[in-house]
Formats: structure tokens, C-alpha cells, sequence
């Protein structure tokens, strides 16, 4: 497994070679650690902007309409797809998943760098209709740690963990189509690692206030 590196020549930084913002796209196997990472990104740096997806399935307890997701029915995802209104969409387990278009090309005409966290055929689909987006793949420390967090407790039966591991295999073999991958040995170092690619603009943390005991 390559450990890290470019693939394009870009610099650092929310900008592309023209000047304009850039929208990044993170993304990387199933079980490797994308949703630690953006939920700390959001935590540490509230400057960044996230897409919101929008899916067909069922809100979680605690999920928030608008913040984790957009929640919509499949008639109303099949008529937004149908109109142009989706950046990208997929379908995965039953589900629908997918990425407004008109937020991310606001946020990118306001000179301001946008990220996506998706998977590897929405990652596939922005490279066609944007290529200038940035990809980046998180990719774990080894297949035997990312194998160990998608077997997890071993509740599944062994056909579901064959096909996990099957699918985690197809999507690390897909790294090269990428520009740029962070290897995840941390979440933190991800974290920061992501920040540096977005630029300077969202490089300003929340510092956590300490209290005396």
C-alpha cells in the first residue's frame, strides 16, 4: 500500500493553479475512519464547510435535518436527480445517498473552498463533472487494521464479512485515481492533514477552555 503522496502538482491550499476555490472530495474504504475525521473537523474547525448529503434513509436518533443529513423520500431523490439538482448520487444498502449541487457551487462562486465526504463512485462521479476537484483517499495503516475494524465483534455472519472484505479490497485498489492520500494512523493527524490541504481559511481551531478542578 502506498503510504502517502501527490498525484497532481497542485499547491497546498484551497486554491487551484487559476486561483479559484477548490472543492476537495474525501474518501477511502468503508471502516476507515471518514466520518471520525469529518466529525472532528467539525468540532475543531467550524470554519470549514461541509456538504450536507441528502438520503432516503431514516433519521437516526440524534441525526439533525440539515446538519447531519437531508432527509428526503425516493420519490422526492429520483425527482431530484432526474432535474440536475445532485452533484453525485449512489445507492448503498438499500439507501439512497447523494450531494445537492447548488451549495457547492455557491460556496465555490463566494471564492470559498467547499468538502465533500463521499464514496468511491460519488468520488468518481465529481472527478467527471468537476475536474478540477481535489480527491483525496484516507487510507488506513494496513489491511490487517482496516480488516480488524470491519470484522469488528464478528456478530455478522462469515458471508457478510466476505463481502466487506471483498468491497474494502476493490476500494483500496482504487487509491491511484486519487491525488492525494492521508494515511489514517490518527484521527488528529487526519484531521490536520485535511485542514492543510483546505487552505488557510480553515486553518483557525477552536480551542477547547480549560477549567480548574
Amino acid at each position: 500500500m502506498r503510504r502517502s503522496g501527490q498525484r497532481r502538482t497542485v499547491p497546498e491550499g484551497s486554491s487551484d493553479p487559476s486561483g479559484h476555490a477548490r472543492l476537495t472530495v474525501l474518501s477511502g474504504p468503508s471502516g476507515v475512519g471518514k466520518g471520525s475525521v469529518v466529525t472532528l473537523l467539525r468540532d475543531q474547525y467550524p470554519d470549514v464547510w461541509l456538504s450536507v448529503s441528502v438520503t432516503t434513509r431514516l433519521p437516526r436518533p440524534g441525526e439533525i435535518e440539515g446538519f447531519h443529513y437531508h432527509f428526503a423520500d425516493l420519490a422526492e431523490f429520483r425527482l431530484m436527480a432526474a432535474s440536475g439538482e445532485l452533484l453525485e448520487w449512489a445507492e448503498y444498502a438499500g439507501n439512497h445517498y447523494g450531494t445537492p449541487r447548488a451549495p457547492v457551487l455557491r460556496r465555490l462562486a463566494e471564492g470559498k473552498p467547499a468538502l465533500l465526504e463521499i464514496d468511491l463512485q460519488g468520488a468518481r462521479q465529481v472527478r467527471a463533472a468537476m475536474p478540477d476537484a481535489l480527491l483525496v483517499f484516507l487510507a488506513p495503516p494496513s489491511w490487517d487494521e482496516l480488516k480488524r475494524r470491519l470484522i469488528g465483534r464478528g456478530t455478522e455472519d462469515p458471508e457478510t464479512i466476505r463481502q466487506r472484505l471483498e468491497l474494502a479490497q476493490a476500494e483500496l485498489a482504487a487509491e491511484p485515481e486519487f491525488d492525494h492520500t492521508i494515511v489514517n494512523h490518527s484521527v488528529q493527524q487526519a484531521t490536520e492533514e485535511l485542514v492543510r490541504l483546505l487552505g488557510s481559511s480553515a486553518r483557525t481551531p477552536v480551542i477547547p477552555s480549560r477549567h480548574r478542578g
